[in-house]
């Protein structure tokens, strides 16, 4: 039987280490010929409804690259069909939502979330990736309520974020109400995915990078705070990570989580400088990966170096793989980190 790859755990709470271990955000997908090929005859949501292609997905890039971690394939809206929300992931655009948030009435109209009822492909899936497949763990994953309300608000993706923060700032007890609504979801849904058999969590909260500090700390970190504080409770390991969020790393560092991810903007050392002392993940940018290997490694390289000077690091992306990457890149760069890792903590 296959050894049990727990590297990642490790890092993430802080303990011995032989080697930086390595996941890539959306490893699983766009970037895979093999992927490709499914996508040709099934969607997203007609892969992520048939349990075992879904695995086969999210397994893939384990088998490929050699990576410490599968993330689970999925989209972070999956769940907002359960209490009531039209949303549709259209090709080329992302999700969007045919009944918008507008007024405390809408909220209203939200139902009660059950992953059990509502979602048991994902539970499936989950059940044969870790008790058949995979010797790495799986982490499972959601939105966080600011990301999800972003979506809900706007009635789709957006740039501004305009309709979100002026109905934040402008009705804050809707507000407030719809925080609690995707938090008590969130709770749930990642309650079930834990105990399908998800051995770690990240919490994307993508677009919070567009709210000043101060109305991060108003508006959306008693959210978060309650919501990390229940998932401690799983005894496994937590991560929070967003885009273009550099100015919130410190308060993510307050919250109640063992990692926290960072995207290219902000340096493992720098982060160190600002008093994040917690295990940190990231942060290569995805772009690079497009470069020639020779600015790939290099790059890498620092990254790595700052990780283990900073003492608990898991390498990652600061975003995910896009199209255009090839998959013996990102293999060729997940040996790189292991080796040049493992020279650096042994000496």
């Amino acid at each position: 039987m296959t050894t049990f790859n727990d590297t990642l755990l490790r890092a993430a709470r802080g303990e011995k280490i032989e080697h930086t271990p390595v996941w890539f955000m959306r490893q699983a997908g766009r970037s895979q010929p093999e992927y490709r090929k499914i996508k040709e005859k099934y969607s997203l949501e007609e892969i992520t409804h048939q349990p075992e292609l879904c695995a086969y997905v999210t397994k893939l890039p384990v088998d490929q690259y050699d990576v410490d971690a599968a993330i689970l394939y999925k989209d972070i809206v999956t769940p907002l069909v359960g209490i009531g929300v039209d949303v549709k992931i259209k090709s080329g655009v992302g999700p969007v939502i045919s009944n918008p948030i507008r007024s405390v009435a809408d909220i209203e109209k939200l139902g009660e979330f059950s992953a059990e009822d509502q979602v048991p492909y994902v539970l499936d899936t989950i059940k044969i990736l870790t008790k058949e497949q995979l010797n790495v763990p799986l982490i499972g994953f959601a939105g966080a309520p600011f990301t999800l309300a972003s979506y809900m608000i706007e009635g789709g993706p957006s740039r501004s974020y305009n309709l979100t923060k002026s109905f934040m700032v402008s009705e804050p007890q809707a507000w407030f109400a719809l925080m609690d609504k995707l938090a008590d979801m969130t709770i749930t849904y990642i309650q079930a995915q834990v105990a399908a058999g998800a051995k770690a969590v990240q919490i994307f909260d993508s677009w919070v990078g567009a709210l000043h500090v101060s109305d991060y700390r108003i508006f959306i970190k008693p959210t978060m705070t309650r919501i990390f504080s229940e998932l401690r409770k799983l005894n496994v390991p937590l991560i929070t990570f967003g885009v273009g969020a550099s100015h919130l790393a410190n308060e993510w560092h307050d919250l109640p989580v063992d990692v926290v991810g960072l995207d290219w903007r902000l340096s493992i050392k720098e982060a160190g400088e600002r008093g994040l002392t917690k295990p940190l993940q990231g942060n290569l940018d995805p772009t690079l990966l497009l470069a020639d290997w020779s600015v790939i490694e290099e790059r890498a390289k620092r990254i790595v170096e700052e990780g283990v000077e900073h003492g608990s690091h898991i390498f990652n992306l600061g975003h995910g793989v896009f199209p255009e990457v090839q998959p013996a890149t990102l293999k060729r760069l997940t040996a790189f980190v292991h080796e040049y890792s493992a020279q650096l903590r042994a000496k």
